[in-house]
């Protein structure tokens, strides 16, 4: 969608006006000439067609005490002639414009009506020649992107932590900036924040605290938006491989070390499968708990959550799935939040390549499977929503968040779109043109169409090869020809499950070996087996199993979030005090949401889940906050705001 046209003389019609001189409100309107004909995309309002920044310098001043950060944008402008800029701002204070380098000059500037969802316009006057437009800010309570925790929610509980989630549209709330994917560009930025705690950024990071608290960064590849990313607290580097590690803070750095020793042979893996990679080293953050997801690909560093550090190193998937971004989205990024598919399809698809190449196919397939079933489970309950076109790859997005098409049909829908196409053409054959893919568009922001164009001139159309793209793409569902995997070690878990729902007691057994232990299984088998098991199943029953596997208390956060949702379902109370706990302490929203999700069914768990969440939103972030929120309270009457 683009902005419809008259929605720019809405807002002029309501405009409020800034500026340092004392002319009047109407001189300052008359003075910048707002461009009613210009191309806008769906989810931002900035002239990136007319006028466009190619490179931000920033300069932040991260204040704790008040949880501000103070900022000046200034953006070096590739300018075709415009005598205004728009930017995209959310929740922020604009202070002063200014152009020019060195010689500054403040500038008239207008901010336009406030849009819930997309922020406001920052109209900029300049001449049609200006090169160099700085922008003085600082962020507000109401800035959506930052995180500001208490030491009391880090792990050392002694130090405050910051960070930043930009993805999908938050980098306009504390960054004044022209927000649209399809504008890739280069920034650096002078950072100071207090001395006893580092400063890292999606950029060339220190490993050492600066005694003075100062810190300088440098991302010299040009990358879109919604990747420039923050972060703020007490830290500490180790490496892992020649070029890479992970920042963690003190008390958690050996179980990173642990958990995350594969990294070296992931980044080979994936080298070896799709050609060099291209950000120069690889590092891992540890945010807090309150992080909304498990990982987000901010190039260079990617951010995780520590709900990763299961101990025996089975969610490092979720790394796998970060670092192939260095690929899928940050090489090649969509050019719209319609086409996000092209983003997370490729990434699961080529994250599930490198841990067959590391842990063997049979570990693959099942890991594979496993998010093919949450597939067709989000599948059903979006079939049965206001927008049934969500299960379509390409997106229909107009007025709409686009966190709202961030579902599992962009990840695995997508992926196994891929797997179908690789299977039809063979490995070697869809290998060759991936790689022929990821370097013609390195650096570049495409559409689902540049795509399938691409697919039928490189690939299909030369070796005479049929396959059913605008099916997979723009239809609802997933097509008949949709590769069929399997996994006999989840044919044993599930055999074993149905005997349980019938009554059996599985723990009875003469032979050792038979004998039902934690140990027995991995993850994915576990969650095979609770998944396996009846939607609505006799509480005691369940207790059984927690008396003998303790699922409620497992310290996996895959297994304990399935086994939560079985127990909500089968009104089974035993949980409550374990599952209290994690709502309390995680903010991953791919657990936190279904869990609630599950909890309004009725009127007692809805009203346990109010109380629950009044206490526990103080560790959520916004984007987690916010779907939550609108679960509990859909009419908007909660009267809790975010902290």
């Amino acid at each position: 969608m683009r902005i419809k046209l008259n929605y720019i003389y809405i807002l002029i019609a309501s405009i409020l006006v800034f500026s340092c001189d004392s002319s009047s409100s109407e001189e300052h309107k008359k003075a910048i000439h707002i461009d009613s004909s210009s191309k806008i995309s769906t989810h931002s309002f900035s002239n990136v067609d007319k006028i466009h920044t190619k490179h931000l310098s920033l300069e932040l001043d991260v204040n704790f005490k008040n949880k501000t950060l103070y900022g000046v944008a200034r953006h070096e402008m590739d300018n075709h002639g415009s005598d205004t800029a728009i930017f995209d701002i959310k929740a922020l204070e604009i202070q002063k414009v200014t152009i020019g380098r060195g010689d500054e000059h403040e500038t008239d500037f207008i901010i336009g009506k406030n849009d819930e969802l997309l922020g406001q316009p920052l109209f900029v006057k300049i001449k049609k020649d200006t090169k160099f437009i700085n922008i003085y800010y600082k962020t507000t309570e109401e800035t959506e992107a930052l995180d500001w925790l208490d030491p009391k929610l880090t792990a050392g509980r002694k130090f405050p932590f910051m960070y930043s989630q930009g993805e999908a549209i938050l980098t306009r709330s504390w960054i004044p900036i022209q927000d649209a994917p399809s504008n890739r560009i280069t920034y650096s930025a002078d950072v100071k924040v207090p001395k006893d705690l580092l400063a890292l950024m999606s950029a060339e990071n220190p490993t050492n605290l600066n005694p003075e608290g100062k810190y300088h960064f440098e991302m010299k590849k040009p990358i879109p938006s919604y990747l420039i990313a923050i972060a703020v607290g007490n830290l500490r580097y180790i490496k892992l491989g020649k070029d890479c590690g992970v920042y963690s803070e003190p008390e958690l750095t050996e179980k990173c070390r642990y958990e995350f020793v594969d990294m070296p042979k992931m980044i080979e893996a994936a080298e070896n499968i799709y050609g060099k990679y291209q950000w120069g080293k690889y590092d891992v953050l540890l945010l807090p708990y309150s992080f909304p997801f498990g990982g987000m690909e901010n190039p260079k560093l990617t951010f995780a959550n520590p709900t990763l550090l299961a101990g025996d190193r089975s969610l490092v998937s979720v790394i796998a799935h970060e670092l192939a971004h260095s690929w899928s989205g940050n090489l090649v990024t969509n050019a719209a939040w319609e086409d996000f598919w092209l983003n997370e399809g490729f990434t699961v698809y080529f994250e599930n390549r490198i841990m067959e190449e590391l842990y063997g196919k049979e570990v693959a397939d099942m890991l594979a499977i496993i998010e093919f079933q949450e597939l067709e489970s989000e599948m059903n309950d979006i079939s049965h929503s206001d927008h049934p076109e969500d299960t379509q790859l390409k997106l229909k997005l107009e007025s709409r968040n686009p966190d709202d098409g961030m579902t599992s049909i962009a990840y695995v829908k997508g992926a196994f779109f891929l797997k179908t196409l690789e299977q039809k053409v063979g490995r070697e054959l869809f290998d060759k043109f991936l790689k022929s893919y990821f370097k013609k568009f390195s650096f570049k922001t495409i559409t689902t169409e540049d795509f399938i164009n691409y697919l039928n001139a490189e690939l299909l159309n030369p070796n005479k090869i049929e396959f059913n793209t605008k099916e997979w793409i723009y239809e609802e569902g997933i097509p008949d020809n949709c590769i069929k995997l399997s996994s006999k070690r989840f044919d044993v878990v599930n055999k074993l499950a149905d005997r349980f729902a019938n009554g059996e007691d599985i723990f009875k057994t003469k032979r050792k070996k038979d004998k039902i232990t934690r140990d027995k299984f991995n993850t994915q088998e576990w969650l095979t087996f609770i998944r396996r098991l009846p939607k609505k199943m006799d509480p005691a029953q369940l207790k059984k199993l927690d008396d003998k596997l303790n699922f409620k208390g497992w310290g996996n956060s895959e297994i304990m979030t399935e086994w939560y949702i079985l127990g909500i379902e089968s009104g089974y109370k035993g949980i409550r005090p374990q599952m209290k706990r994690f709502l309390y302490k995680v903010g991953r929203r791919k657990y936190i949401a279904p869990l609630y999700s599950a909890l309004i069914k009725t009127p007692e768990n809805l009203l346990w889940a109010k109380k629950v969440f009044l206490r526990a939103n103080v560790s959520y972030h916004f984007v987690t906050f916010s779907t939550v929120y609108k679960m509990l309270y859909p009419k908007g009457n909660g009267n809790i705001h975010h902290h």
